[in-house]
């Protein structure tokens, strides 16, 4: 495995170590804490790189139809062809939590160019907030 192609970055959320510095992860890991920073981030909030992010945000307040799911895996696809270069996209599927309505589940599924190694990240995102569920 290319350790070098995948590099090394701050783990997230960023933390303090134990000896007073900041926390670091590489390799796969650092892969999979970019993903999860990438649909983390809504698009105009970062000032120096504002298209930076996923634009899964603008469905916090849709209803659990099979459209907001379809346009929310779209969203998560588009934003990782973008912005995370280390990995090809194999699908995207969004389903309902079976207990928590307003829970959806976006699992990834992606391979890591350098070694082809195979991944799944299973993403939670909260739909519904408005509604006092």
């Amino acid at each position: 495995m290319s350790i070098d192609f995948l590099g090394k970055g701050w783990k997230f959320p960023i933390r303090v170590n134990g000896r007073g510095g900041l926390s670091y992860v590489s390799g796969e890991q650092s892969v999979a804490e970019a993903i999860w920073l990438i649909l983390s981030t809504p698009p105009n909030s970062r000032v120096m790189e504002p298209e930076f992010g996923c634009a899964i945000h603008k469905a916090v307040f849709a209803p659990n139809t099979p459209h907001t799911r379809a346009m929310i895996a779209q969203n998560v696809e588009r934003a990782l062809l973008r912005w995370e270069p280390r990995i090809d996209v194999l699908g995207v599927r969004t389903q309902s939590h079976p207990e928590t309505p307003n829970l959806l589940l976006i699992e990834v599924d992606y391979r890591i160019r350098a070694n082809n190694a195979l991944h799944n990240l299973v993403y939670p995102f909260y739909i519904n907030e408005g509604q006092g569920q």
